[in-house]
Parts: C-alpha cells; sequence; structure tokens
C-alpha cells in the first residue's frame, strides 16, 4: 500500500517509519521537506521526503497528522488530492468546552462537533477515520506487537476507511477495535474517557461501555 503522512512530528514521523518497516511504500512530508530530508538521512527506514500535495498525492491512503492548529491549511493545500481517498485522522483538537446536543460535557469542537466531524466539514470528499490518537509514541512503542496487544480505536462510518485503517493497525502490531461513526471520536479526543488509557484488547469491550455512559 502506499501511504502519504501529512505532518512529520513525533507521531506522524513514527507511524510513517513504522509503516516503511511494515512494508509499505511512505512518503513523508511537512511545511520543511528539505529539513525532513537531511533528518531522516541515515534512519535506515526507506521513506520518501516530498511537499506537502504531492505526498497526499502520493497515498492510496493519508495518514493526517498536522499540529491541531495547522490542520485547516494541511486540509486546503490537499483537498484535491485526498479526493476519494481514505483519510487517517490521528490528530487531537483544543476543545472549547461547549458542547452542543449529544455532546461530551466539557470537550469537543464549536457546536458539539468531535475533531474528526470538523475535519469531515472541511473536506468532505474524503473518506475520512480517526485512530492513533490516544497512546503516547512512548507508550505505542513499548506495546508494539507485544501480547496482549494494545487496543487501538476506530471511528468511521465508511467501510473502505474502516477496512484500511484496520489493516494499518495490524500491520503495526496493534489490535484495532470500532468505537462508532465520527460523532463518537469524541469519546477518544482530547478530554475524552478513552484518550489515554492504556486498554489490552481483551478489556476493550468493558473499557468502550464505560466510557459510552458520559455521553448524553
Amino acid at each position: 500500500m502506499r501511504i502519504g503522512v501529512i505532518g512529520a512530528g513525533r507521531l506522524g514521523g513514527t507511524l510513517a517509519r513504522w509503516c516503511a518497516e511494515s512494508g509499505h511504500e511512505v512518503a513523508v512530508t511537512s511545511r520543511h521537506p528539505e529539513r525532513l530530508r537531511a533528518e531522516m538521512d541515515g534512519d535506515g527506514a526507506p521513506l520518501r521526503v516530498m511537499p506537502i500535495p504531492e505526498a497526499a498525492a502520493f497515498g492510496d491512503v493519508v495518514i493526517f497528522s498536522p499540529n491541531w492548529s495547522s490542520a485547516r491549511e494541511a486540509i486546503d493545500m490537499t483537498r484535491d488530492a485526498i479526493a476519494d481517498k481514505v483519510v487517517i485522522d490521528v490528530t487531537n483538537p483544543e476543545p472549547d468546552g461547549e458542547p452542543g446536543p449529544g455532546g461530551l460535557a466539557g470537550i469537543g469542537m464549536p457546536g458539539g462537533l468531535s475533531g474528526l466531524e470538523t475535519l469531515i466539514e472541511w473536506a468532505p470528499e474524503a473518506h475520512w477515520a480517526k485512530a492513533f490518537n490516544t497512546m503516547s509514541t512512548e507508550v505505542l512503542n513499548r506495546r508494539r506487537g507485544h501480547d496482549p496487544l494494545l487496543t487501538e480505536y476506530v471511528c468511521t462510518d465508511q467501510l473502505d476507511a474502516r477496512e484500511a485503517t484496520v489493516r494499518i493497525i495490524r500491520d503495526l502490531g496493534f489490535a484495532p477495535f470500532y468505537v462508532g461513526g465520527p460523532h463518537a471520536a469524541l469519546l477518544t479526543e482530547t478530554g475524552g474517557p478513552l484518550r489515554m488509557l492504556e486498554v489490552d484488547v481483551q478489556d476493550a469491550t468493558d473499557a468502550l461501555a464505560g466510557a459510552l455512559v458520559t455521553l448524553h
């Protein structure tokens, strides 16, 4: 699979390397591709470094990992390239603390939307999913590929996005667990009850059940 990674911070860069190690063709990008290329020289991972629009166009699947403050700009730069593609959102937005009907108390974007729902509003042509946003890279690195497998939650309402995200999660050594559609991403994002909750796959059903009681 060809994967484009938008945003080469700690999480985006780590996922890019792991995807390459798992046999995928990977293009990673940032605002400064030449600087990133210099940083990755000698890394050993077969990564291509490209400008943002080119990396988005390269991928059959795109991992969306900019800082939230840059997310809208990244969408504007890649809108045509991500149309009709699976895009995996790994960001965590800053909540505004004013949830709307059906939201979670104290978290969420304006109107009670999840960050994933906000991205869908900005780029509805893409096929969005949410994953890889609940744990730090330190936890992911420690748990990757070790039994019992660490749960990676998936939020989407599109079958192709779910299938591609599940495949990548498994390839990287984690256990996918479906949480629900885009609004359910509130459970996994900043302030949500599944955020920073390290859960083994056999305990994921109970963890989700506990989280769901917080929904209005």
